[in-house]
């Protein structure tokens, strides 16, 4: 009875040491190794990849933000900041009341399957909603210049990036409401365009708050 009770408490002793052991290695030594190494290796990345302007933190690179004006009084769905370079739509899972840069906390896509009425009337919507924001005097955007980019959301519903060619038709509108020429707007675009990943994964994307960050530097100086 004794060793019995003695092998059991011996067992007992040598589980916990592991459990400890494994906690220790595992739960504080191994984490603290590797959030050394990404704060000393890639540092940015490590803290969210945070996009600063005059100083501040005003978001992340990895996560798009809206440019919408205030809401009016009745209005439930903002109108977009037309002097601004606008994102992708805002489709996806979930809003909150938290996060007001961004209303959408759930990353994940609508889930409409193509023939879907609600997806394809959102698309028409959003479609006559870009030509006719974008149309400006001397400038009329046709239908066949809108890309898929300006009328859908993204998988995960928090693309940051929009396509060169959704960018390249916000131009004149930007141009127009900001006192620019075409030519400034153009060159900060192309300059803030960035290429495939090694030159062959992906597409060419353009980041919207670093250019509009850009644009509210290149505002202030005109």
């Amino acid at each position: 009875m004794n060793n019995s009770v003695s092998n059991t408490a011996r067992l007992l002793w040598a589980g916990l040491r592991a459990l400890l052991v494994l906690t220790l290695v595992t739960g504080v030594i191994y984490p603290l190794v590797v959030t050394g190494i990404a704060q000393g290796i890639f540092p940015g990345k490590a803290n969210g990849s945070e996009i600063k302007s005059d100083g501040k933190v005003v978001g992340s690179s990895l996560i798009g933000q809206s440019y919408n004006l205030p809401l009016k009084k009745g209005q439930e769905t903002p109108d977009p900041d037309l002097k601004w370079f606008q994102g992708r739509p805002q489709n996806g899972l979930g809003a909150n009341s938290v996060n007001t840069q961004y209303k959408l906390i759930l990353s994940g896509a609508t889930n409409l399957s193509a023939d879907s009425k609600v997806l394809v009337q959102q698309v028409k919507d959003a479609k006559a909603a870009v030509i006719k924001d974008n149309s400006v005097p001397g400038y009329t955007v046709k239908a066949s210049q809108v890309p898929a980019d300006a009328v859908t959301s993204s998988g995960s519903g928090l693309d940051p990036d929009i396509s060169p060619a959704y960018a390249d038709l916000q131009v004149h509108r930007i141009a127009e409401k900001n006192g620019l020429t075409v030519t400034q707007v153009q060159k900060l675009v192309d300059e803030h365009t960035d290429g495939r990943t090694l030159g062959f994964i992906g597409e060419p994307t353009v980041n919207v708050l670093e250019l509009n960050i850009a644009l509210k530097s290149l505002v202030t100086k005109s």
